[in-house]
Formats: structure tokens, C-alpha cells, sequence
């Protein structure tokens, strides 16, 4: 990724020479390009303003003003690659670029980008990538589950629901979670709609990057991605063979074993494999008897293999099962009433595949997969079984000529839900749809990027959903993004609300309509000599919202319906990066202002749960063969609180941490020390209410942590390599 930067860099400055450098005496530049010595055709060759096209014999003739120039050439289905070249005026050179197929990587960018190959600062519509370098660093804080590498992304916030189990989902730029679409690969192996407890049951030792699509993006992945896309593209197994585990221990008594091998069996054959166990013991921190941090033990499994050709045709197939215990609720301590049993099992097994065929100047792309999961929870004396059943599959074509490049294709998908004891919210909806898309680049500056997605619901009608998006690259290396879109949401009646209740107390007193949204950004990014800086503008608003409230005769009931007013949400948020050699220090910050229909329909509220401001710098030091030792800072605003008996308004938090990781041959040692102000809500509040609340809940929400400080540290271990 920092090649990437690099690159993009290096490409601005040779469009500036070569615009200031018009009316000048030019040269020929013969550019050959080739993939293992075979020629390409049909690559895309780019220096500064000047493109071309290779022929049938894999070779572009460039026309360059005399000067230095960086030359770039990209192909769908190959990574792209560039070489620096100086030419004098009435001269002829000739340079030669190999390109690399991506086999499966191309799936990563084209699924979580916009399904069209392009280099991440390329693309019209914006794309925030976490790199394995991110990854590493939020894997040593917990090895375990994911929830720490999103919720310190600026623009994203981890939201407990369901504080006695842990449970949590990833609000986007203000909205609520359950319009977040998860995906691994570009496949729903979690479902599509994976709920709070999918964060917590993937463990990071296997992913490569994590790329986020922010806002409405139902144009490109349907209507499960109302607010946005969090893609976790995986790691693929490299030239030399790779086994690694991982141990770490935390001063909560929680425990997590790690283990990761890839290896390239043949020049076509791979595999990788993850496997993960973890525990934690049920703990209650304020010693009131009621559990603050969940206990639980979760294994994890995950194969997949790799094969490609040399023609650039490839395959991933994955299979992953989890199987988990969690257990809340009150401990034998707790004296402030009768006890409350909270427990949730949970198998999941899934599997997928993805493939990738080239056809001429165009690629053939066919993905599929089915995810099965089992839920046995317990709230109180209330058990609710169900199981949830997702199939997918999904073929396009993708085809480049001259400056433009087209994506057709079509989808199926089936979600499917069974409750064992709540019977009367069993659903099959079965959506087959159609989409497409057309990228162009209009001038060397201006590219623009036009999508639209048909979706034939079952139950609820067609959904149409169209998105556009512009960018414009200006001369000193600087971009300018604008997005619109629109897209639906099926309702279902898995919300927040309902992940810590169950839906025994859920009524729905008439039928539901479907959720739609429109949604805005303008996005603009760049460098200053060190510097790198991106801010961004946006809004959204969503009409027929869903309401859960208290039902007016039984405080214990909760009842489901969509909202007469929209609810409307803008704000901004910014990143500053400063790099200086082996020093990288972030600054972000977040502002949402977020407003929904109040659930008795007397006008607006602020969204609960939804600071107004957030704020985080990190600060990390890292040479990859003696280590790395980072410190950070996140700053969390008031928000405003619903049903709390002891506050309207949260208090504003800031934690603060450090982590180190010193490496000694095939060891390396880490520790992090994180929450180091002991920032806990139960300092303000107990967790527990003085009665039962709306659906017969017994705990608050959750606005600020509730396991406190906490320790980590561990060793990894690379078992593939001798010690030094």
C-alpha cells in the first residue's frame, strides 16, 4: 500500500511535467509489457496525460515530451507495476514492464472497491484501506476478535448491544449497525445480516487489509449495505512457507492460541489455514453481582485453497466453522433480586468460493457461498433456538476498452430464518438481482464511475438503487471525490434493541414497509511534503426508519414500526498522517450529527449512543527486524442516553494506551497496556437497573467501557524460521 502512494505520487508529479511540458520537442518511448515473459494485450499504459493501448504484440507507443517520466501500466487481472525512464528529445527508447497476475487478490479490490480493477487512489468512489501493517498492530491488543482495529477507524464506532454477552455491531458515520454489511473476500460468510456477535468470533491473524466503503452503497452489494461495507480480504500464501502461532494472556484471565500456515505448494497449488482458540472467564468488575465482562470459550477453523494459471485463471475455495459458548447475567454474588441467567451457544459453519477466468480484454467472475448458523440463548427463563440460513452466488463480466471499463451481472441471494420458539418471525426471502456498471476516464484529471443494481425481493417489491461518483486528480497530486446514491433496506426484526432482549417481547402491531435511503460525500485528499491529509463531508437521510419502543400496556413488550419523519444524519470527518522515516503518527476526527423520530412520534431526538465528537492520535515507531512501540490517544464525546434512570447524557472519556513488541530472532514479544486511565461507565452508573426496562431488559446500554484497564501480552512465533 505504501508502494501505491508512492506510485500515485510519482504519477501526479510526471502529469504536471508533462503538461507544462507541451509545445517542448518529444521523444518515442516503446513500451513493452509482458506476464512471465508473455506478451499483453490490451494493458493500459499510462505516463502522466499521455495513454495508449498495447497491441497484439504486447507493446504501446508512447509520444513523451524529453525529460523524466514515470510510465505505469495496469491490466484487469494483473497487479499493476511502473518503471522510471529518462528520454532526450529526437530519440527512441525502449522499456520493458512485467506485470504479475493477482489471481485472487484482484477479488479483494474489485469486490470491496467498486468490482472494476483499479488502484485504490484511482477509483472514483473513496475506499479507506487498513493494511496488514494496522492489522498487526490491533491484532496484539486482541488476537482474539476485530472489535479494536474498527472501532479505533475514524468514522466508525463499535457499539456495544448486548453489554452482558458482549455483543456489538460497527455504526458507520452515524447509522445504526444492523445496516453495516460485513463480508469476507467479497462473500457473506456471516450472513447478511451477521449480527452483534460475528465481530467478536474473527480473529485477525488472517487478513491482509481491511477495506471500508462508507455511506449508501446498496448500487454495489445490494440492500444489506444501507450504510456502508467493511470487507476483510485475507491473507494468500506468498514464495515461502509460513507457519506462525500466536499466545497471549490478559489481566482479566482471558486467554487466545493462534495459529497460521501458508505455504505455495506448486507454481498453481497454495493454501492457508487459521486456527483459534480463545477464553475468557466471566468477570463482575464493580463487584455488584452483575457481569461486566462476559465469559466464553470459542474455537475457530479456517482453511482455504489457492490455485491459479498462468493465464491469470484462478480459484479460492474456503470453508470455516466457530463454535462458541458465552455466558452473562448475574453471579452468585449478585443479592439485588432473583438471579438472571444470560447464555448464548452458537455453531457456525460456512463455505465459499471464488473464480476468476480471463477472457481476451475482458474477466469472467463467479463467486459463491452458503453460511448456516445455530443460536441456543437464554434470557432469564426465556430460551429462544433459531437458526439462520444464507445462500449466495454471483456472476460478472468485466470488460476494458479504450478509457472505459463495463461490469455486468447478475446475483441470488436467499435469507432464510427459523425460530425454534419464537415461530411467528420465520422468514424466507429469496432476492435474485441484476446490476452493472461503467467506469470512465473522461480526461487524464476527471474519471467518473456510474452503477445501478435491480433488486427482485420476494416479499417486498423491486428495489432500484443508482450511485455515481466523480473524481478529479489535480496537478500537484491532490483528489477531489463527490458521491451520490440511494439504496432499500428489508426489514427484519433483528435490531439493536432486539439482540439484547430476544424476540419473545417483540411485537409488530401492522406490516412493515422497507427502509430507503440517499446518501452524499464529497471527499478531498492529498500530501504536503510529509504530510497526508483527507477530509470528508458527508450526509444521509432514510425515510420509513425502523422504531422499536415500549409497547403503552406492558413495559415488557416491545413493539416494531417505521418512522413517519426521516431520520437525518450529517457531519464530517479527518485524518492527518505524519511520516518521518520509521515514525508514523495519525491524527483523525469525527463529527455526526444524528437525528431520528423520538419512539412516541413527538418530533426529533438525537440518535442515541452517537457522540457528536470523536478524536484519536497514534503515534507507533516500527522496523520490522527489532520491533515496535506505539502510543495512542481516543477521545469519546457525550451522548445522549435513552431509558437511563441515572443520566440523560453520558460523560465524555478519553483512553489512553501504549504497545511494544520487541522481536528476538523467531520470537516476537509483545505487550500492550490498554484503558490505562481505568476508564469504566460503571464508575458512573451501575450496569444493572433498579428494575426491569422496555422488553424486560435488565442492563443499561452501554456508553463507555466496562472492562476497565486491562493488560495483554504474549509472544508470536514464527515456527517456520530458526532462531537467530
Amino acid at each position: 500500500m505504501k508502494a501505491l502512494f508512492v506510485l500515485m505520487g510519482a504519477g501526479a508529479l510526471a502529469t504536471a511535467a508533462a503538461r507544462t511540458a507541451l509545445g517542448q520537442a518529444t521523444a518515442t518511448v516503446r513500451v513493452s509489457v509482458v506476464d512471465d515473459g508473455t506478451p499483453i494485450v490490451a494493458a493500459t499504459v499510462r505516463a502522466g496525460a499521455v495513454v495508449e493501448r498495447t497491441d497484439a504484440r504486447g507493446v504501446a507507443i508512447l509520444r513523451l515530451a524529453a525529460g523524466s517520466h514515470v510510465v505505469v501500466a495496469t491490466r484487469v487481472g494483473s497487479l499493476p507495476d511502473s518503471a522510471s525512464v529518462v528520454v532526450a528529445a529526437g530519440t527512441d527508447t525502449a522499456i520493458t514492464i512485467a506485470l504479475r497476475s493477482q489471481g485472487d487478490r484482484l477479488e479483494a479490490i474489485t469486490v470491496s472497491a467498486t468490482r472494476i480493477e483499479r488502484r485504490i487512489e484511482e477509483t472514483p468512489l473513496r475506499i479507506e484501506v487498513l493494511d496488514r501493517d494496522e492489522v498487526e498492530e490491533k491484532m496484539l491488543m486482541t488476537p482474539g476478535d476485530i472489535t479494536m482495529m474498527l472501532n479505533e477507524t475514524g468514522g466508525l464506532r463499535v457499539q456495544n448491544t448486548s453489554p452482558s454477552l458482549g455483543g456489538a455491531n460497527v455504526r458507520v458515520q452515524g447509522l445504526r449497525g444492523r445496516y453495516t454489511l460485513m463480508l469476507s473476500d467479497g462473500l457473506p460468510l456471516s450472513g447478511g445480516q451477521s449480527g452483534t456477535l460475528g465481530l467478536l468470533q474473527i480473529p485477525p491473524m488472517d487478513l491482509a487489509q481491511v477495506e471500508v466503503i462508507k455511506g449508501v452503497a446498496s448500487a454495489l452489494y445490494g440492500s444489506s449495505a444501507l450504510g456502508g461495507v467493511i470487507d476483510l480480504v485475507s491473507r494468500r500464501p506468498g514464495p515461502e512457507p509460513s507457519r506462525e502461532v500466536l499466545l497471549n494472556q490478559t489481566t482479566r484471565n482471558g486467554t487466545d492460541a493462534v495459529l497460521w500456515s501458508a505455504e505455495q505448494l506448486s507454481p498453481s497449488w497454495g493454501y492457508t489455514l487459521l486456527a483459534s482458540g480463545n477464553r475468557q472467564t466471566r468477570t463482575d468488575i464493580d463487584g455488584d453481582g452483575w457481569t461486566d465482562m462476559p465469559g466464553y470459550e470459542r474455537v475457530v477453523v479456517r482453511p482455504r485453497v489457492f490455485w491459479n494459471d498462468d493465464d491469470g485463471a484462478s480459484v479460492m475455495l474456503t470453508v470455516g466453522s466457530t463454535l462458541e459458548r458465552r455466558e452473562g447475567g448475574t453471579l452468585p454474588s449478585f443479592s439485588n433480586g432473583s438471579p438472571f441467567r444470560e447464555s448464548l451457544r452458537t455453531v457456525r459453519n460456512d463455505g465459499g468460493a471464488i473464480a476468476r477466468f480471463p477472457l481476451g480484454t475482458s474477466v469472467l467472475a463467479v463467486r459463491g457461498s452458503g453460511s448456516l448458523q445455530h443460536h441456543d440463548q437464554w434470557f432469564g427463563d426465556v430460551r429462544e433456538r433459531d437458526d439462520h440460513r444464507t445462500w449466495f452466488t454471483e456472476a460478472s463480466l468485466a470488460t476494458t476498452f479504450a478509457r472505459y471499463t463495463t461490469v455486468v451481472g447478475g446475483a441470488f441471494q436467499r435469507e432464510s430464518y427459523r425460530g425454534a420458539d419464537v415461530a411467528r418471525f420465520d422468514y424466507t426471502y429469496d432476492v435474485p438481482a441484476t446490476f452493472a456498471q461503467v467506469d470512465a476516464e473522461l480526461t487524464p484529471a476527471v474519471s467518473l464511475s456510474l452503477s445501478a443494481r435491480a433488486d427482485f425481493h420476494s416479499r417486498y417489491g423491486t428495489f432500484f438503487s443508482p450511485r455515481a461518483s466523480g473524481l478529479y486528480e489535480f496537478a500537484d497530486g491532490w483528489t477531489l471525490r463527490l458521491s451520490v446514491g440511494t439504496g432499500a433496506f428489508a426489514p427484519t426484526p433483528f435490531t439493536e434493541e432486539t439482540e439484547a432482549t430476544g424476540l419473545t417481547p417483540l411485537r409488530t402491531p401492522g406490516p412493515l414497509r422497507v427502509e430507503r435511503a440517499r446518501g452524499a460525500s464529497i471527499d478531498l485528499g492529498g500530501a504536503l511534503g510529509p504530510f497526508e491529509m483527507n477530509a470528508t463531508l458527508f450526509a444521509s437521510s432514510i425515510r420509513d426508519a425502523l422504531v422499536v419502543r415500549g409497547a403503552p400496556d406492558d413495559i415488557e413488550a416491545l413493539e416494531m414500526f417505521n418512522a413517519s419523519r426521516p431520520t437525518r444524519t450529517h457531519g464530517a470527518d479527518g485524518l492527518l498522517r505524519y511520516r518521518a522515516g520509521e515514525l508514523v503518527t495519525t491524527a483523525s476526527y469525527t463529527f455526526v450529527d444524528s437525528r431520528e423520530q423520538r419512539p412516541d412520534g413527538a418530533g426529533l431526538r438525537a440518535v442515541p449512543l452517537t457522540p457528536r465528537h470523536t478524536a484519536g492520535l497514534v503515534s507507533v515507531w516500527e522496523r520490522d527486524d527489532v520491533g515496535r512501540v506505539g502510543i495512542e490517544a481516543y477521545y469519546t464525546g457525550s451522548q445522549p442516553l435513552d431509558h437511563n434512570p441515572y443520566l440523560t447524557r453520558s460523560r465524555a472519556y478519553t483512553l489512553f494506551g501504549a504497545i511494544a513488541e520487541r522481536r528476538l530472532g523467531r520470537y516476537r514479544v509483545f505487550m500492550n497496556l490498554e484503558n490505562l486511565g481505568d476508564v469504566r461507565m460503571t464508575n458512573h452508573q451501575p450496569l444493572a437497573r433498579p428494575v426491569r426496562g422496555e422488553g424486560g431488559r435488565w442492563t443499561m446500554d452501554a456508553w463507555a467501557p466496562l472492562e476497565g484497564r486491562v493488560i495483554n501480552g504474549g509472544v508470536r512465533i514464527d515456527v517456520g524460521r530458526s532462531a537467530d
